[in-house]
């Protein structure tokens, strides 16, 4: 049973992330347009797209900064405890400092879920929008750029298909110097050749131009050749180059599939999928860790008061966000694991929120 103590905790540390929130996404939003204004005006986005990215910004602004916002809330209203005495009172009447952390306890699970659910479900639809647009009308030759590189593309389908395309264009749903060998365990099955490909999507097929396909044998090869051929294949043009952001636009469970598919297929940005889906997990956890170093920070009087409080809150925040980043990069561009990569942060904070927590109960 939640006591009125308990009640007015909780309610404070709500409703002063939600004031955060409302604080900062505006001034996000306003700071954003003055930046691409002139591309939107040059480029003639029209209206309904712009609302709609700013929709999509707003969530995804607001899941990118959350650790800070709610560092930043907690310290807020937690100072204006100590210095208004309330925590000195609370913690006179008996309520050990244990004790008096679980309305904040309940406030992290709260947002936690929120959180968890917004990263499996939500976020990665806003994450698509908001980079869709931004590649579409904010980025000089954006539409090439969002599948990075398009030229010499290998790429192993399964355990036994191979693929190679020299060059892959995206809009014309077409690559060029194609070809797809098949392997039964070392030895060779087959192979198809052409110098282009392209997706027919009336029928679902594929149009080989100079087709050729050789059949290994025991007795000899088997050649054929067409000067034009329309096959059926299992794998779509578009995976062979799937936007740079395709992690961030999948759900959990398609996420998970996705990862598994391109770790059978031999992908190179096997870290980037790995980051993006650690951190789904990894965020959560530091709404407590960062709720335990703002309370024990903020809960005492110091002199210079509040500004004092928010100046050392201010700089733990940016320095979580700042080791949750560098290593982010780092496994992304490196072989360095990712799960040690994004879970860092909340080990080494942990720890600081761990010594502070024992401190303030000094």
């Amino acid at each position: 049973m939640l006591t009125i103590l308990d009640k007015y905790i909780l309610k404070r540390y709500l409703a002063t992330f939600a004031a955060m929130l409302l604080m900062f996404i505006p001034i996000g939003i306003i700071i954003d347009v003055s930046e691409k204004i002139n591309f939107m005006i040059e480029n003639k986005v029209p209206f309904l797209a712009v609302v709609i990215y700013y929709y999509h910004f707003t969530v995804y602004f607001a899941n990118a900064l959350f650790p800070i916002f709610l560092f930043l809330s907690i310290i807020w209203f937690t100072s204006k405890l100590a210095n208004n005495t309330e925590i000195i009172a609370i913690l006179s009447s008996g309520i050990s400092f244990t004790r008096f952390l679980r309305p904040y306890f309940i406030g992290a699970t709260i947002i936690s879920i929120f959180v968890l659910l917004m990263g499996f479900y939500v976020v990665p639809v806003s994450s698509e929008g908001f980079n869709n647009f931004r590649y579409t009308y904010l980025r000089r030759d954006g539409k090439e750029r969002m599948r990075g590189d398009n030229t010499d593309v290998y790429r192993q389908l399964n355990d036994k298909e191979f693929l190679y395309v020299s060059n892959f264009n995206p809009a014309s749903k077409m690559a060029f110097n194609f070809a797809l060998e098949k392997f039964d365990k070392e030895k060779m099955v087959s192979k198809i050749t052409a110098s282009r490909i392209r997706w027919n999507e009336k029928d679902s097929t594929y149009t080989l131009y100079d087709y050729t396909k050789r059949t290994v044998g025991k007795q000899g090869d088997k050649l054929e050749a067409l000067p034009e051929k329309n096959v059926k294949f299992k794998f779509e043009l578009e995976d062979l180059t799937p936007v740079v952001y395709i992690a961030e636009t999948l759900r959990l469970d398609k996420l998970i599939d996705f990862i598994d598919k391109e770790k059978k297929r031999g992908s190179s940005n096997i870290n980037v999928y790995l980051v993006v889906l650690y951190k789904k997990f990894s965020v959560p956890v530091s709404a407590f860790i960062l709720t335990i170093i703002a309370v024990a920070v903020s809960s005492m009087k110091r002199r210079g008061g509040m500004g004092m409080n928010l100046s050392i809150g201010i700089a733990v925040a940016f320095g979580f966000v700042f080791f949750d980043k560098i290593f982010g990069v780092l496994a992304e561009k490196s072989t360095f694991s990712p799960f040690v990569a994004v879970w860092f942060s909340n080990f080494v904070f942990g720890i600081l929120a761990v010594y502070l927590l024992r401190n303030a109960k000094r």
